[in-house]
């Protein structure tokens, strides 16, 4: 099951207690202060896993709680710290307060981790709460509570190249084609109802692309027809798209320009980027029939022909656009 967005309760450890004691001494009843420090409770780190690609396992868990610090001991002992609890995300996760709204990470980065909620300081024993003014204080410390959180997960997919176009425009069809990526492929509208990637290789060059394929659009998605635009994140962080049009289509320019507002309505900088533009299906329509607009390719991810065009196309352009920043995508929430 794809999920791309979760909210969970993290709650870091709290530290130990610090330990209040005294070594036996001849002569001293008392003797001097010897208990230990408390141990650091356990902090919850989050860490971006390229081998996960949904945020199912955070759906299904969610509260992750770290263990308490060890309390102080006599004899000097000290407490040990918690072992500390890390949260495994895909690449492309935003991390944010739920509460505040405040992003807290963007898991970019395979195995960087980061710090969200710190377990609490250990409390100090009699024997470190010692000063010349007091050496036989008659206290410990109780550790500190732990950091506890609401944290939102929100899933934006990393690729390349974003695949737009109506239901059933063949965008599925496409990608099985180009990569080994296995899409639901039918002959019915809104096939794809969650987003599929490909990883695209052409022969002859080292270097890949990601392509992404994102569930159909129709004219008012925006407002929540058909699946609506709530899939429209996974493709903000793509460098180009690829707008694809069935052949059949009477005026293929218009139903581009509805593809093209449907994004503008969910942001402007989308519908900004670098785009090529593909006629689908064209082996079902007679070639005099074909209405080709220019710059435009047709072409058949059934028989073959011009989908090697196409890729260049898109790597040609992926090669010159850079990537895309943070400030270019549109808020969370």
């Amino acid at each position: 099951m794809f999920i791309d967005e979760s909210v969970i309760q993290v709650k870091a450890g709290a530290g130990g207690n610090g330990c209040y004691a005294h070594d036996r001494q001849k002569y001293r009843p008392k003797g001097r202060p010897s208990g230990g420090n408390g141990g650091r409770g356990g902090h919850i780190y989050i860490e971006g896993d390229p081998q996960l690609h949904t945020l199912q396992d955070c759906a299904y868990r969610k509260s992750y709680k770290a263990a308490r610090g060890q309390h102080g001991k006599g004899s000097n002992k000290y407490g040990k710290d918690a072992e500390d609890v890390v949260i495994y995300v895909p690449l492309g996760t935003i991390v944010s307060n739920d509460n505040t709204a405040e992003i807290l990470y963007d898991c970019l980065e395979p195995g960087q981790r980061v710090l969200i909620a710190r377990g609490g300081r250990g409390g100090r024993g009699n024997a470190a709460l010692a000063t010349p003014r007091d050496p036989n204080p008659d206290q410990a410390e109780f550790g500190k509570p732990g950091e506890e959180k609401r944290v939102r997960l929100i899933l934006k997919v990393l690729a390349d190249v974003g695949l737009v176009g109506r239901p059933n425009a063949g965008k599925s069809t496409f990608l099985a084609r180009i990569s080994r990526a296995h899409p639901k492929i039918a002959d019915y509208p809104f096939t794809t109802i969650q987003p599929h990637l490909g990883i695209v290789g052409l022969e002859g060059e080292y270097e890949s692309f990601v392509v992404a394929d994102i569930p159909g659009l129709i004219e008012g998605s925006h407002t929540g027809k058909g699946l609506g635009i709530r899939f429209l994140r996974h493709i903000e962080r793509t460098r180009v798209l690829a707008i694809m049009v069935e052949s059949t289509s009477e005026n293929p320019k218009k139903d581009a320009e509805t593809l093209l507002n449907e994004l503008a309505e969910y942001s402007p900088t989308l519908a900004a980027k670098p785009a090529c533009y593909f006629l689908t299906k064209s082996d079902l329509v007679e070639p005099a029939n074909l209405k080709l607009p220019h710059d435009w390719l047709a072409l058949s991810s059934v028989t073959g022909q011009g989908v090697t065009e196409a890729l260049h196309r898109l790597r040609q352009l992926v090669a010159k656009t850079e990537p895309v920043s943070e400030a270019d995508e549109s808020p969370l929430f």
